[in-house]
């Protein structure tokens, strides 16, 4: 054993729990530590990307989801290989971060392959968590009650842009392009998806967040996030069974709605128990344990009725914002969320390949064609909403359709649950890659382009424009 070697298994063998098996693909204590030490070497790699990414989106007034996404991609199979996973086809060989550990560790080729799985699959699990706690974020952010002001305007404009998208891409994938049902379904329901964060934010620059117009838009993208939510618990369990089978279909729809509205119901009676055991309790964590067992609670219920785990976060999140205790607990979620969600968008960003879009090569011509009609159907999609609202009343009909543009978060969501299921291969996952990215892209100019000769939209940029030369 080399003195590099013998050090560091001394020092991770000193931790008796971190020197068992992780999983049954690490069965000796020999290789126990180095899985630990990959996901530790893994970790740093995409705790840097993902604050880089985010640094350089926020430099240029982008989201920075989309630089964790983006870097990702760069340290991942499509560019550096410093995080790579089984499922995109790649071996231990192709790892970076397995190499430092060959070289430091003088493992075998078999022990070094079974590192790599263990290794691929508590990454897994932590961009599962990531994911799950996402939800639950999104869930505490969703206020039920801003979507009474908004009434039957934005429902309208939510359904809208949530059934038109999910018809015509999953038709047309289907019908044009020959594509298999549960893929093109998957797909679709990609398209259905709003990102509030991103639409709130431009809306707050411009000074429209309180307008008709902007108050329709964030209605429409609360309601839209729950309805996505639906569909992606829907279409991930269709996943799981491989075949579109009708009662089964009915019965997810009904579940998932029955699940989230029963949820919503229960929770009016949950939230003074839930408070009164907060207060009482004296330790640390008082308030965000609590939250933190009934989200995972509720994420195991949906998981064990066959729906998807995330559909039980969610609705966790939508009971606790009614509590008073709301705003303390966004405040205690949001750190733990900063740990683990850029795990969630730096693994997707990572499985991305990106050469199977490569127009030099006629069998990737197709997978470009799909995903340049993905990003037409996710534009026009959702722009038609603002033709939804009927009446006489004077509305920016293109600043609400094009407010439900960006896909963000939530659309990445989708991809990533869609490729972790198995159901997306390579040229489509990279195509709802690049929908996301670009509708995320396009939609903060042209909305501040929809907004430009309202009133209050000139009346903020000439507050800006003075505070500037002030």
């Amino acid at each position: 054993m080399l003195p590099l070697e013998s050090s560091l298994h001394s020092g991770l063998a000193s931790w008796p729990i971190l020197s068992q098996p992780v999983f049954a693909t690490a069965p000796n204590s020999e290789t126990a530590p180095m899985v630990l030490a990959g996901v530790l070497l893994s970790l740093v790699f995409i705790y840097l990307a993902s604050k880089l990414g985010g640094e350089l989106s926020r430099f240029f007034d982008l989201p920075p989801v989309l630089g964790e996404l983006v870097a990702g991609v760069v340290i991942g199979v499509s560019a550096l290989h410093l995080l790579v996973f089984p499922e995109t086809g790649a071996v231990a060989s192709d790892s970076v971060a397995i190499a430092v550990l060959q070289k430091i560790a003088g493992l075998n080729p078999e022990s070094i392959q079974t590192v790599f799985a263990s290794q691929s699959e508590v990454l897994s699990v932590l961009a599962e968590l990531g994911v799950i706690i996402l939800l639950f974020e999104i869930g505490l952010e969703s206020d039920l009650r801003e979507l009474k002001k908004v009434g039957a305007r934005a429902a309208i404009v939510a359904v809208v842009g949530v059934v038109v998208p999910f018809i015509a891409g999953t038709l047309g994938l289907v019908l044009i392009f020959g594509m298999p049902t549960i893929p093109a379904v998957f797909a679709g329901a990609a398209l259905t998806a709003t990102s509030i964060g991103i639409t709130s934010k431009v809306l707050s620059e411009l000074g429209q967040l309180k307008s008709t117009e902007g108050q329709i838009i964030v209605g429409a993208a609360v309601i839209d996030d729950v309805l996505g939510i639906i569909v992606l618990a829907v279409v991930a369990s269709l996943a799981k069974t491989g075949e579109v089978d009708l009662l089964n279909l009915v019965y997810l729809m009904i579940g998932a709605t029955a699940f989230l509205l029963g949820s919503i119901f229960l929770g009016k009676f949950f939230n003074k128990s839930f408070v009164a055991i907060a207060e009482k309790l004296q330790t640390r964590g008082k308030l965000v344990i609590p939250a933190f067992i009934f989200a995972f609670s509720m994420a195991f219920l949906a998981h064990a009725i066959h729906l998807e785990a995330i559909l039980g976060a969610f609705a966790a999140g939508l009971v606790l914002d009614e509590t008073d205790k709301r705003k303390e607990l966004d405040q205690q979620v949001i750190p733990i969320a900063d740990i683990l969600v850029p795990i969630f968008f730096v693994s997707v960003g990572a499985r991305v390949d990106l050469s199977v879009l490569n127009p030099s090569n006629a069998d990737n011509r197709q997978g470009l064609i799909i995903a340049a009609f993905l990003i037409v159907v996710a534009i026009v999609g959702k722009v038609i909403t603002g033709w939804s609202i009927f009446g006489r009343e004077k509305i920016n009909r293109l600043a609400i359709g094009i407010g439900m543009i960006p896909r963000g978060e939530v659309g990445l969501v989708f991809a990533g649950i869609g490729a972790a299921s198995g159901v997306l291969d390579k040229p489509l996952q990279a195509a709802i890659i690049i929908m996301v990215i670009l509708t995320t892209f396009v939609a903060p100019p042209f909305l501040r382009f929809a907004f430009k000769d309202s009133p209050e939209s000139s009346s903020m940029q000439s507050d800006l424009a003075l505070e500037n030369q002030n």
